[in-house]
């Protein structure tokens, strides 16, 4: 089984061919495809390509599949005995990434 770990956002995430992820807002419209060419390693049935800090000439291809929010995270500060607290939500702008070819 073929598999990269690429880097995104600031993240690193290990995929496959034909897997579903959700990463940090891509500027990509739905539909259209985005290419990775920062592949930190690339293993497969040949074994495993390490990349220092990158393997050349590896990329991974992935369709836009939607651009939506994550889940609400709750931030609540408060000061005790001081009758003073602030709750306030953020939902992070994700992208939704159905991973295409991977080629090395």
């Amino acid at each position: 089984m073929t598999f990269a770990v690429i880097r995104t956002g600031g993240k690193q995430y290990r995929v496959t061919p034909n897997a579903v992820l959700a990463v940090e807002k891509l500027e990509a419209e739905p539909g259209s495809t985005v290419t990775f060419h920062e592949v930190l390693a690339v293993g497969g049935e040949a074994g495993l390509k390490l990349g220092a800090p990158t393997v050349p000439g590896a990329s991974v291809v992935a369709t836009v599949l939607e651009q939506t929010r994550g889940e609400k995270v709750l931030i609540l500060k408060k000061r005790r005995r001081k009758n003073s607290r602030r709750k306030r939500g953020h939902r992070q702008h994700l992208t939704v990434l159905r991973i295409g070819d991977i080629a090395a």
